[in-house]
């Protein structure tokens, strides 16, 4: 950097982003004001609700287009308004429920389903339930009941059952709205001119500097290069590096924090991607959980039903894995999969990277191996090889949506009936997720039977001393621990796996 120069000298001033085809431009804007915030009290677009302003309800619910990674589609994702800072929107298309009536007020067939349906009752909820619908809508053509589930599980409603929201959801196809918007039309459908010309105007936007704002005192910036989002770090090593938000957004919410400094992750080349290499998942820190699940899903496909039980679809749309991670949660859902898989992070001040295996980067209840200046950079996770048994759990008081009281991850490699590699860690039992090393130990060299089992059981309760919470007591957490890792090893002998879908939600 030249002599007298910041980091955020060619920044530009202005947020820019587009609503109902138009560009919508700001100065000034508050870099902690959130969507639903400007929504409801800047423009009185008060057709999205608040609930719960933490992101649990889904009341907030608006959907997020922007380009995908091919550069030839607009993807369209939900996300939360009431915890997504309005400055992330810079480059995107914002879409709310007022957003989807076509020309002469024709209603999106998302809109008139839940009309059809009866899906609507005391109608609070209804505008989220309309934009995840919307969201399904333009990501997925044909969808089964388990995906129709999935696409709803982070709405909450309180009259309908849901049964007739579901209804709505398969009614939405049968719909011919006779539109070439893209809008209207799913996923398979012919609104291609339209779809052009909005990703048209989004590189538009992303034609020129990066964003840097301030306002009512408090600054935000968005680099789009890794080594300007470095230097931006390195000057401001105090600041907040915001990724989803969904930790963040909490903050601000809820505790009445006002962080003076964001740092944006989710434009940066070089942590955005996601690629295997060298036998690794390696992943950039600013991938989204949707988009890290999916690859981590495809190579290890027994952590499925951990990820679909993670937070919620608009949670996850927004959360990235890298943020998952830095938070530093005890009980942070992601950690002891990755801890049996043995994944390592990459750290980053300035030039200089370091790598650190994440079995070592929590040092104590939400403090990690960061130094000041220092961030993730990636995410490196790798592959199981043959002979490899893996499996993780939750254990929690809701199937969809929420935090677990234990959540265990097994990864085991047998060599002629013996265990000749054990990696066995958890959540929810200590001030921070953890290996458990003396029940490891003791299944080294055991023959895979239930005796050894049985001993590891025992093993756990040296590895960990569970306290009692709201979510669990200790003497429950205690029993729910050894019970999954012989759940892990009567699956592995046989036994039917039994998951959620096996018996409804």
């Amino acid at each position: 950097m030249s002599e007298g120069k910041t980091a955020h000298s060619n920044c530009r001033k202005t947020l820019r982003f587009i609503l109902d085809g138009e560009t919508v431009e700001l100065n000034d804007v508050d870099p902690n004001r959130t969507v639903l915030q400007y929504l409801r009290e800047d423009i009185r677009r008060t057709g999205t609700k608040e609930g719960c302003a933490e992101g649990d309800c889904g009341a907030c619910t608006v959907v997020v287009a922007d380009i995908d990674p091919s550069g030839e589609r607009l993807r369209a994702r939900a996300v939360n308004s009431c915890i997504q800072f309005l400055p992330t929107l810079d480059g995107k298309e914002l879409l709310t429920v007022e957003s989807l009536a076509g020309a002469e007020e024709v209603l999106h067939p998302a809109q008139r389903a839940m009309i059809d349906c009866h899906g609507s009752q005391c109608g609070f909820c209804t505008p989220g339930f309309v934009m995840s619908l919307f969201a399904l809508f333009k990501s997925n053509a044909s969808p089964t009941r388990q995906q129709i589930d999935e696409a709803l599980a982070g709405n909450l409603c309180r009259c309908t059952g849901y049964r007739p929201i579901v209804d709505a959801a398969r009614e939405m196809y049968k719909a011919n709205p006779g539109s070439d918007s893209w809008l209207m039309q799913p996923s398979n459908a012919e609104a291609g001119a339209d779809e052009q010309r909005r990703i048209a105007k989004l590189e538009a936007l992303f034609a020129d500097e990066p964003l840097g704002i301030e306002g009512c005192g408090r600054k935000f910036f968005s680099p789009r290069e890794l080594d300007h989002f470095a230097e931006l770090v390195a000057e401001y090593p105090s600041a907040t590096i915001l990724a989803g938000g969904t930790d963040i957004g909490l903050w601000v919410t809820k505790q009445h924090r006002n962080p003076d400094v964001l740092i944006y992750s989710g434009n940066v080349d070089g942590l955005t991607d996601i690629a295997v290499r060298g036998g690794c998942l390696d992943i950039g820190a600013a991938v989204s959980l949707t988009d890290a699940m999916e690859m981590i899903i495809a190579h290890v496909p027994a952590l499925e039903e951990l990820f679909v039980r993670f937070a919620s679809p608009p949670i996850r749309n927004a959360a990235t894995l890298g943020g998952n991670i830095a938070n530093g949660s005890p009980i942070g859902d992601s950690m002891p999969a990755l801890l049996v898989m043995d994944a390592e992070l990459i750290l980053r001040a300035g030039g200089s990277s370091r790598s650190v295996a994440l079995a070592d980067f929590y040092l104590a209840y939400q403090q990690t191996a960061l130094q000041p200046g220092e961030f993730i950079e990636r995410i490196r996770i790798p592959l199981p090889g043959e002979g490899n048994l893996v499996q993780s759990y939750k254990v929690a008081k809701r199937f969809d949506q929420d935090i677990s009281a234990v959540c265990g991850a097994y990864r085991v490699r047998l060599d002629d009936g013996k265990v000749a590699e054990a990696r066995i860690a958890y959540g929810g039992m200590a001030e921070i997720p953890a290996r458990a090393m003396k029940c490891e130990q003791s299944l080294l060299g055991s023959e895979w039977k239930e005796e050894s089992i049985e001993r590891a059981m025992r093993a756990l309760d040296e590895d960990f001393s569970p306290i009692s919470d709201m979510r669990s007591s200790a003497a429950y957490r205690r029993q729910v621990c050894g019970n999954l890792l012989k759940r892990f090893y009567l699956e592995t002998i046989g036994s039917p796996a039994v998951r959620v879908y096996s018996y409804g939600r």
